[in-house]
């Protein structure tokens, strides 16, 4: 999936819609998450047997690339849930959401339980700020 064709389908989510989607984000984020490290692992030992044997010839990566296509797979289901990936390793999504004229970012990350935070989109995950009714009143979708 391009980002453009992603950017056709944007929705934007309140926190109870948001939250609904969790039980299927999570099992693709662990499968994310989980896949991730083990990439990571077995890149880094098979450059610690090339560079220790200096024979790239030896080395079959195709099992690599299969898991790097299944990745993909994942990260696109999650983008056809309306979800986005931030970070490969932590497990960290954003959900977009519309707060009065803005568009903010409704912030997952695996191990949380429900949705309890958001940020601004130039913010990122340091900017996370604690979600209240307050907010929850005023997540909606954006006006035409």
């Amino acid at each position: 999936m391009t980002a453009s064709s992603f950017e056709l389908t944007r929705r934007y989510f309140n926190v109870e819609e948001a939250n609904a989607r969790l039980p299927l984000v999570r099992v693709i984020i662990k499968d994310i998450v989980d896949l991730s490290h083990s990439l990571r692992e077995r890149h880094d030992r098979l450059f610690a047997e090339f560079e220790a044997s200096g024979e790239a010839g030896e080395i079959d990566i195709t099992p690599l690339e299969e898991d790097r296509d299944r990745l993909e797979n994942f990260v696109e289901e999650l983008h056809k849930l309306g979800a986005e990936l931030k970070d490969y390793f932590t497990g960290l999504v954003d959900f977009p959401g519309w707060v009065e004229d803005r568009e903010v970012c409704l912030c997952w990350k695996l191990g949380e339980g429900n949705i309890e935070f958001w940020h601004e989109t130039d913010t990122g995950f340091r900017g996370r700020k604690k979600i209240n009714g307050e907010f929850r009143l005023k997540c909606s979708q954006p006006r035409e």
